[in-house]
């Protein structure tokens, strides 16, 4: 427990202590109304390249629906197969970095693109009629996919980087005929994303044809500043295992055989700088390993986003833990190629905690930095009053309290604490 010093008024050392245990404990859900609980909004694009209209399914942060954090931009997941993936999506990313003070990953915005024609869409090349997978009617849809890129990287991500708070970082997830779309992108498309999720992908695509192309191509290739993660799932009957099915020739088991291929080219081809994770998961089938995957893909390519700080570190902090916190998102800047602040909230946990052991110096900079860094937040300016009260400056106090409620009349506690101080 953190000893508040005596002067600090009781409301003060209420939120110091509630602050404090944000860091540990603080959980967060859905947006959620009297009678609903919300996940999302349904947008749609017009697509001249498609000549068709689009549904696209969007999921902001919660801080993102906060007039405080007008100026903030959020790395953007674009999803393939919405219809199948989207609330998992939405429910992982939000425990890796809302809940409970996680920083597993970045707040993000989620764009789920839903289909028309799927097979269409996310086959990127035309292929023969291949039995048992590519029967006459997906062979004649096939190939589309060259023109759903075009879309992707002309149209769609344009509009959502002009309509929601979106930043340059973009990441790729896709499953299946998805998963092979993401390696066509990775492949003939490099620099479209920073970073790309292929989730058990059709590799066998078009007689293999399409997998000898691609790691053609990428040999030689130079892919630094670029993640993968890649996916197997188990599609091998009992009698097999994964050093049987290597030696296998049936087309049964030409799924998993074409994804072990493509992860020994990558693991053999270091010279192309690119930072590759691979999971094969014994316990999945195709259709249960998206959830999982994800998960683990997510924290692979975000793991220099989660702020590691000892319990000591935690209870005794003072400058020299703040000047560390300050360079893990110096790093976490360099990743994303733009500049981000360290948040808000554990700034003001902390700017409590230095208040509580008088160390006004080090509370006096914390509170004066959340001001800078998040102008339009009534919060900053409600802890920087409390940090000038607590100093008998009442000026300033008043000066900051009233700053508050011109941002936000209704805000919790700050007219009972300016009247006191009237």
């Amino acid at each position: 427990m953190i000893k508040i010093m005596n002067s600090i008024p009781d409301i003060l050392k209420v939120k110091s202590v509630l602050f404090y245990f944000f860091i540990m404990i603080t959980g967060f859900g859905f947006a959620q109304s009297k009678t609903k609980i919300e996940i999302g909004t349904i947008d749609s694009i017009s697509s001249k390249i498609l000549n068709e209209k689009r549904k696209i399914w969007i999921h902001l942060p919660k801080s993102a629906q906060n007039k405080s954090f007008a100026k903030q931009k959020y790395p953007v997941v674009y999803l393939l197969d919405a219809e199948g993936h989207f609330s998992s999506v939405v429910g992982i990313i939000e425990e890796l970095s809302e809940v409970n003070g996680n920083t597993n990953c970045p707040e993000m915005i989620l764009v789920g693109i839903t289909n028309t024609n799927r097979n269409r869409d996310l086959t990127p090349t035309h292929s023969e009629i291949d039995f048992p997978f590519v029967p006459k009617e997906l062979s004649e849809q096939s190939g589309g996919g060259e023109k759903f890129v075009e879309f992707l990287e002309k149209e769609l991500i344009p509009y959502v980087d002009s309509k929601y708070p979106a930043s340059p970082y973009k990441t790729l997830i896709g499953h299946s005929f998805g998963g092979l779309t993401t390696i066509n992108i990775l492949t003939n498309h490099t620099q479209l994303f920073n970073s790309y999720v292929a989730i058990d992908p059709s590799m066998w695509w078009d007689h293999q044809k399409f997998l000898a192309e691609t790691t053609k191509k990428l040999t030689g290739k130079n892919l630094s500043n670029i993640s993968l993660f890649m996916a197997a799932a188990n599609t091998m009957d009992d009698s097999m295992n994964i050093l049987k099915v290597r030696k296998d020739t049936t087309v049964f088991t030409r799924h998993i055989r074409s994804i072990l291929d493509l992860n020994d080219f990558f693991n053999k081809n270091k010279n192309s700088h690119l930072n590759y994770g691979y999971q094969y998961y014994k316990d999945d089938s195709h259709g249960s390993v998206p959830l999982i995957a994800t998960y683990d893909a997510i924290r692979f390519i975000f793991q220099f986003n989660q702020l590691k700080l000892s319990i000591p570190d935690q209870v005794n902090f003072n400058k020299a833990v703040f000047t560390k916190i300050e360079k893990h998102f110096d790093n976490v800047s360099k990743h994303l190629g733009y500049k981000v602040n360290v948040p808000e909230n554990l700034v003001n946990a902390y700017g409590y905690q230095s208040l509580g052991k008088k160390d006004m110096d080090l509370a006096g900079y914390l509170f004066q930095l959340n001001v800078t860094n998040y102008p339009q937040s009534p919060n900053v300016y409600d802890s920087l009053g409390d940090f000038y009260e607590a100093n008998a400056d009442k000026k300033n106090a008043i000066a900051n309290y009233e700053k508050v409620l011109s941002l936000d009349k209704d805000f919790p506690e700050t007219k009972t604490k300016l009247d006191k101080l009237k």
